[in-house]
């Protein structure tokens, strides 16, 4: 079976760091283990930028939050965008679709209903965590 490919939206990357046994994090510590995580420079940006923010002292120190970030950098497989999407009716979400495309993804994983919406993009699931958490349970059950 070939290896899945997934791509997140900041909020759930978020969550998953901020709340280490959340259903966010679940499905992404697992990509990180058993798939392949999808980035592009502007994904990246914008979880650089949210995760810098002081609202999210409450939860982790910056420093560690940085340190995250510096070895994410480096775990996940960065896709070059060359296409553009318009899709979305929230257009700043366009970039999680254009990654999704441009990077083969199995998956967009997000909380995002602007994304939601959709269903199925271009052959990509776009699931909540729980969704995905649902499907690998009936996976597992019907093995």
């Amino acid at each position: 079976m070939a290896t899945e490919r997934f791509a997140f939206d900041t909020s759930v990357v978020v969550s998953a760091l901020c709340f280490e046994h959340s259903k966010p994090a679940q499905v992404f510590f697992y990509a990180l283990r058993q798939g392949i995580i999808l980035a592009s420079n502007p994904v990246l940006e914008e979880w650089h930028v949210v995760l810098r923010r002081r609202k999210f002292d409450a939860y982790l120190p910056l420093a560690a939050r940085e340190q995250f970030l510096d070895r994410l950098s480096l775990a996940v497989t960065m896709v070059e965008i060359d296409q553009s999407v318009t899709l979305c009716r929230d257009p700043k979400d366009n970039k999680f679709l254009e990654l999704a495309a441009c990077g083969n993804a199995n998956y967009l994983m997000t909380g995002d209903s602007d994304l939601l919406v959709l269903h199925l993009f271009r052959g990509v699931a776009i699931l909540t965590p729980e969704q995905f958490l649902s499907l690998q349970q009936s996976d597992i059950a019907s093995k």
